[in-house]
């Protein structure tokens, strides 16, 4: 929870793979509070006031997942809703003509996109989600220590590039509206 809400403020991507980690953390205790409470929580060194706090996070995101059939696969809504939110700010950028930094990012990082979503056969997957489910496959294909290929580290590289342009202006965009009207000035 502590970590969750300063990614969220600092950096948009890195907050939603952290979160994504915490669902499979959450499942790899078999969404038992217990079981959280005693291989997580206990490990933090907070006060009790904190620690309350903090399992009463992880109590209420056991809730969500059992209610959303999250239990076992996918992602709560509270996650999806930050791709949505991404997929707005990332289509209004492509169509901004005050961004084509950002198209060119998007543009050099979109046959990675193609490539990884032909090979994972991933249809319904929006360009972002396969972004971050390959981030994600590839941070866990590390922590199992697997070997992972220059061309699959090339296509991370860039889709981690693309990813760290998006969260910036998602942030800077939170900051202050990155496409107020300017017109709305002159009233």
């Amino acid at each position: 929870m502590i970590i969750a809400q300063q990614k969220r403020k600092e950096n948009i991507a890195e907050y939603l793979l952290y979160m994504w980690q915490i669902e499979d953390i959450i499942r790899a205790n078999k969404l038992d509070i217990d079981l959280i409470e005693q291989n997580l929580i206990s490990q933090y060194k907070i006060d009790e006031d904190k620690r309350k706090e903090v399992k009463d996070w992880y109590e209420s995101l056991i809730k969500m997942m059992e209610l959303e059939n999250a239990k076992q696969s996918g992602h709560l809504q509270i996650n999806k809703n930050v791709i949505i939110r991404l997929a707005d700010l990332h289509q209004e950028l492509l169509k901004s003509p005050k961004f084509p930094e950002y198209g060119a990012e998007f543009y050099k990082t979109l046959p990675y996109i193609v490539e990884l979503r032909a090979k994972a056969g991933e249809n319904k997957a929006g360009e972002l989600e396969t972004c971050f489910n390959a981030i994600y496959g590839t941070l866990l294909l590390r922590l199992q220590g697997k070997e992972i290929s220059s061309e699959t580290m090339q296509a991370i590289s860039q889709i981690s590039q693309f990813l760290a342009m998006l969260s910036h202006l998602y942030k800077k965009n939170e900051e202050r509206p990155l496409f107020e009207d300017e017109d709305d000035n002159l009233l």
